[in-house]
Formats: structure tokens, sequence, C-alpha cells
């Protein structure tokens, strides 16, 4: 009943994980989401997310922002990255999903989805069919409460990482250092 929640891997943040690794999966696209995954919820685009994004594209990764957000918060986001978006996506319904495969010419297989929601970027990417990874989602220090659907999301991680048939399906997916 869980393994729809279950991440194919988890991560601290984007910058933990080792595209080249990914690249030699034969992964050649990436939906990320956006709030809490990238950046904190709302705020727009920074340098490092820019460079980030750039430097994706030279090794040859295709990208997309997959949002439930509204078109002007996305595309406000995307002004300096310039990469392919779909937003009002209603995750976690796999329809987003299987657009954005479309868009980027992809197969399910060459495609990983990054998010920092169990119930909607995981749970959709998985019943979609494409690999997930999961990251923390970023929050800041003087943030003291988390909504309910993180208890649950830290009950479904306790799950996996207990699971041996459903953790680390990539292996190790994480950078050195």
């Amino acid at each position: 009943m869980l393994k729809e929640y279950y991440p194919y891997e988890y991560a601290p943040g984007v910058f933990a994980i080792d595209y080249k690794k990914l690249w030699a999966l034969g992964i050649r696209g990436i939906i990320f989401d956006v709030d809490n995954t990238l950046v904190h919820h709302g705020d727009d685009s920074n340098p490092k997310i820019d460079r980030f994004f750039e430097k994706l594209h030279k090794m040859g990764f295709k990208t997309l922002l997959l949002s439930d957000n509204e078109k002007s918060r996305v595309e406000r986001f995307n002004k300096n990255i310039g990469t392919l978006y779909i937003c009002d996506a209603d995750k976690p319904s796999p329809q987003g999903y299987l657009k954005a495969l479309e868009l980027m010419g992809l197969e399910k297989k060459q495609t990983v989805c990054i998010g920092d929601q169990i119930i909607t970027d995981i749970r959709g990417a998985n019943n979609a069919g494409i690999p997930s990874i999961l990251v923390r989602f970023i929050r800041l220090p003087q943030e003291k409460r988390i909504g309910k659907r993180r208890y649950i999301e830290y009950f479904v991680m306790w799950t996996w990482k207990h699971s041996k048939k459903y953790r680390h399906r990539f292996g190790n997916i994480l950078r050195s250092g």
C-alpha cells in the first residue's frame, strides 16, 4: 500500500545529487518541483539555481519545471533559467508527468522526478511510472512549524528506510564529500 509513496532515492537537497551518476544510469531528463525543492516557497530563482540549471543543460540534461503553481509564479521563477515548464499540474495526477515526457521527448526510464513532497511529487511520478528522488524540503531557520502532511511523510520515510526492496533503487547517487 505505501509503495506508491516510496521514492527511488532520498537526498538532502538538489545539490547533494551526483548528476554524472544519473547520466551514467541513462537518465537524460529531470522533472523538478519548484517550491521547497529548488527555492523556499514563493522565492524567485537566484544566481546559484540559475548556474545549476546552466550546468545541467551543458551536461546534456533536458529539464522541466512541474508545478501546481499558477503560470505567473512559474514564469517569474523561470525568467533566467528558460527551461520547459508545466503549471497548474494537478499533482499527483499522472497527466502532468506524462505531458512532461512528451515535451522533453523522453521515455519514462530516461527521466527522473525530483521533489520535496511524497504525497504530490513522489506519488505522482510513481503513478506515472517515472523514477523519483525525494529531497528534504527547504525551510527557513525561523520556521518552527511544519504542516500535518510532513508528519505523514516522516512515517512513510520511516517505513521506506526499513524496506530493502524499495530503497536505493538507483544505488548511490549522492555526491561524495
